[in-house]
């Protein structure tokens, strides 16, 4: 294992579009989703403890998963769970872990991942990951990787390459021409149809210097701020001055930040089984579907006359379901959610109208 690279995993959202089974106290990044015996962020450390140091990963969370982090993660040094007390975006939160990775490795790459997403294809995943730290060992470069797409989804943002790029052929790496954050269908397709767009997975992998010259071109003022912490970082004086930066750091996602605005950023395009899991949606597609393609969570659901559907119950909870199609069905706890799969975007409505209705427990 190369000593000189890092991961950085980002572990800090909510879900709210899997309510009810992802929740304020434990979001779907803590949640064995896929009913496989391992949670996602399980999955995405032991995917990188592979190939990484189990010394050099580093997750980013928001401070009240501190414990589950430590409880689910247990090979993890405490000294690497980084906690945000108020959510920020990606910008600061990798701000944050590079800046505390500078202080122990000025020589770093680094590859920075969201926790909740699926790999299917693990093996070529990790060459493309070792492809990936090679060019950022050599290259002033900020790179992503980018999947090739299937269907004109309008919940991705899209990447598009220059096919003018000079490298070879068989060389996957492309510069990057633009950055399009989900897009209406019309747009999507023609992105399909054109061949030169990607979706953009959210893994990014650079080195540390080219990281923190990208910062202090392009976002300066949140640079600074966790570059002036390194003096505390991996001290008890740590927690008191990230309470402190939080208050006075914007919320920004690196896309935004710095991706779309500096001039070396490259794209890998990759088909390695990917979904971002952010939709009961992508859920329903990456679950293993009956003849009836119904997605069962559940050991015993007894369905009948019904297909299309994806359905979450806890194994002790006996329901029979009929007469459904379409329908995302889910238990959890105190609460039950039945709506149609097409209407999903409105989630986080029910969720709105549960907590002012019913009070923030339900959510």
């Amino acid at each position: 294992m190369n000593k000189n690279n890092y991961c950085i995993i980002m572990a800090g959202g909510v879900g709210a579009r899997f309510w009810p089974l992802s929740r304020t106290s434990r979001p779907k990044q803590f949640i064995d989703i896929l009913g496989t015996g391992e949670t996602l962020i399980q999955q995405t450390f032991r995917r990188f403890a592979s190939t990484f140091p189990t010394e050099n990963i580093f997750v980013v969370t928001h401070e009240l998963y501190r414990e589950l982090v430590i409880e689910q993660l247990p090979a993890i040094l405490s000294d690497h769970v980084l906690c945000e007390p108020v959510r920020r975006n990606t910008a600061p939160c990798i701000a944050y872990a590079s800046h505390k990775i500078a202080k122990l490795n000025p020589d770093a790459c680094i590859v920075v991942a969201p926790s909740d997403h699926i790999i299917l294809r693990e093996d070529v995943f990790t060459d493309t990951i070792d492809t990936a730290l090679k060019a950022a060992a050599e290259n002033d470069w900020l790179l992503t990787l980018g999947i090739m797409p299937s269907r004109p989804d309008t919940g991705y943002g899209y990447i598009q390459f220059d096919d003018a790029t000079t490298f070879p052929p068989e060389d996957k790496v492309r510069k990057v021409k633009t950055f399009t954050e989900k897009p209406h269908l019309e747009l999507a397709e023609s992105f399909l149809q054109s061949g030169d767009f990607l979706w953009n997975s959210g893994i990014f992998i650079w080195s540390l210097k080219s990281i923190l010259k990208a910062f202090d071109k392009h976002l300066a003022e949140v640079d600074i701020i966790f570059r002036e912490g390194q003096k505390d970082y991996f001290t008890p004086a740590e927690g008191d001055y990230i309470q402190q930066a939080y208050t006075i750091c914007k919320s920004i996602s690196i896309d935004y930040g710095v991706m779309e605005k500096a001039d070396n950023v490259y794209v890998i395009a990759s088909d390695f089984g990917w979904s971002d899991l952010g939709t009961w949606g992508s859920l329903y597609e990456a679950r293993t579907r009956n003849e009836q393609q119904n997605a069962i969570v559940g050991n015993n659901a007894i369905v009948y006359d019904s297909q299309n559907c994806i359905i979450t119950l806890p194994n002790d909870k006996v329901a029979v379901i009929q007469g459904l199609d379409n329908y995302i069905v889910v238990e959890d706890k105190d609460v039950l959610l039945i709506c149609r799969r097409n209407d999903e975007q409105y989630i986080r409505d029910y969720v709105d109208a549960v907590r002012s209705r019913k009070g923030e427990k339900y959510v």
